[in-house]
């Protein structure tokens, strides 16, 4: 944070770039691996839980969030 600080970088902007940046991971994600996006993203979860990687599984599991909410919208329609 302290670094943030130092580039003029805000907290609050620092945590809407890391959600929009999980957003981003989702539909890129979704893009890439169609229906195997879920198994995609378990196996990293997974890898990620073997290796003792706290801070990715953290990661993968937000993005993993925001993937069932892109699955789950409507047709055509982001929530």
């Amino acid at each position: 944070m302290e670094q943030a600080a130092r580039l003029g970088i805000h907290c609050r902007d620092v945590a809407v770039t890391a959600e929009l940046e999980r957003w981003a991971e989702a539909l890129a994600i979704e893009r890439r691996f169609g229906e195997q996006a879920t198994q995609h993203i378990a196996e990293r979860i997974t890898a990620l839980a073997v290796a003792g990687d706290d801070a990715g599984v953290a990661r993968w599991i937000a993005i993993a969030d925001r993937f069932d909410q892109l699955r789950d919208r409507p047709d055509g329609l982001l929530q």
